[in-house]
């Protein structure tokens, strides 16, 4: 993210030094002082107001110093190294993602179908998100127009919006499929309701960052413009209640959903297993049941309940990551939110680590579906192995035969 006044305002951001100040007075940055003395003392005459209060700033002969947030600093390298290796991480990894279930032959499937969308949401995490924090770090200022503004904040918050909502959606999927399993006649009607609503309403929950943020110049120093939100609120609670909205529309309200649904999933498959053991030991249902059914239809009814069970917990370990990922940043930005005074000890390194850490979520998506899926595996060895035959042609690495053979292999 970023340097800016409240770090942890995600869906909103001021220009550094101004949010307590209205312009009453211009100011020239081609002529930056009013008046100098004979003996090359200069005065820089700009009036703000704030309520009643008048200022007149007085600066010694030089131009004053740019605030910290307005430079390229030691923290900006930081955040531009960590935001590019995130870019190659989250681009590879859900791009591989991406190709692996649209040639799959169970791209059908639900759970795939679900993979696909957070993949896709991921995406534009990776070549949106990523990148416009990789440049903003660099430039400090806004270099792209007020259109590019607006356009930018929007998919910035989509991807999050999406991200969010789609695993609410796999939830509830696995909550219906496992909870309510005689409703399976419905299941894919209902899923494609689902993932259609996730997208209207990470859609609608965006719009309004188009709206609210615009390019703005700095008063001082002219040349400087930002991408902010200041000005749009008419008071500090507005913009606090609207902050307070996005945390319980991303983040509460979907861990809510998600941590329910979960439960009562643990929860029926805990008694299952109880009943069946009991009728196993007590009465010998289970038994006369399976000695019933011929001995292939058994063996089937193994298979599905594996891949269900290795389904859910794919799911499941997509879902904790999500909250490890993004449980601190939000803790911290509730608690910028709500007491801002104790909340600016935290060490602005640990800030940036937050966030940083957060958006990581869309780089160890594909890790998790990977650790469950052999077709991901082998279509990240052809990428890898692609991508060492590229090196080899430019001869910046060099093949053995036996890796040669391996590659022509998985062609």
């Amino acid at each position: 993210m970023t340097a800016q006044e409240d770090p942890f305002d995600f869906f909103s951001y001021h220009m550094p030094d101004v949010s307590r100040w209205n312009i009453s007075g211009g100011f020239d940055s081609e002529r930056p002082y009013s008046s100098c003395t004979e003996n090359g003392i200069c005065k820089w005459d700009l009036n703000f107001t704030d309520g009643k209060t008048q200022i007149v700033n007085h600066f010694n002969g030089s131009i004053p110093p740019l605030p910290r947030e307005m430079t390229f600093n030691d923290d900006s390298v930081l955040s531009v190294i960590a935001y590019s290796c995130l870019f190659v991480i989250a681009a590879t990894g859900n791009l591989t993602v991406l190709i692996t279930l649209l040639r799959s032959r169970t791209i059908k499937s639900r759970v795939n179908t679900y993979i696909m969308h957070l993949s896709i949401a991921d995406l534009i995490v990776a070549f949106v998100m990523l990148p416009l924090e990789t440049v903003w770090n660099i430039t400090v200022s806004w270099e792209a127009g007020d259109a590019a503004c607006r356009i930018l904040m929007f998919f910035r918050a989509l991807g999050f919006y999406l991200s969010s909502f789609v695993l609410v959606t796999i939830s509830l999927d696995r909550y219906f499929s496992i909870v309510h399993p005689m409703s399976i006649h419905d299941a894919e009607r209902r899923g494609k309701l689902m993932i259609s609503l996730a997208w209207a309403l990470s859609v609608i929950a965006s719009l309004p960052q188009s709206i609210i943020f615009h390019v703005e110049r700095h008063p001082i120093f002219t040349w400087y413009t930002q991408c902010v939100t200041f000005g749009f609120f008419p008071t500090p609670r507005h913009e606090l209640a609207y902050n307070l909205f996005n945390l319980i529309t991303v983040y509460v309200t979907p861990l809510v959903i998600i941590t329910t649904s979960y439960c009562l999933i643990l929860h029926k498959i805990s008694k299952n297993a109880k009943l069946a053991k009991d009728d196993c030991l007590e009465y010998g249902e289970f038994k006369y049941r399976c000695h019933t059914y011929p001995a292939h239809h058994c063996a089937r009814a193994g298979k599905i309940g594996k891949a269900r069970i290795r389904t859910l917990k794919m799911t499941l370990v997509i879902v904790t990551v999500f909250i490890l990922c993004w449980t601190p940043y939000f803790f911290m930005a509730a608690w910028w939110w709500i007491d801002k005074k104790s909340a600016q000890a935290i060490n602005p390194k640990v800030q940036r680590g937050l966030f940083i850490f957060a958006v990581s979520n869309s780089c160890i998506d594909p890790i998790v579906y990977g650790m469950f899926t052999t077709a991901f595996r082998r279509e990240a060895r052809k990428w890898r192995g692609w991508f060492k035959r590229r090196l080899s042609e430019m001869g910046l690495y060099t093949l053995t035969p036996n890796t040669a053979i391996a590659q022509e292999f998985f062609k």
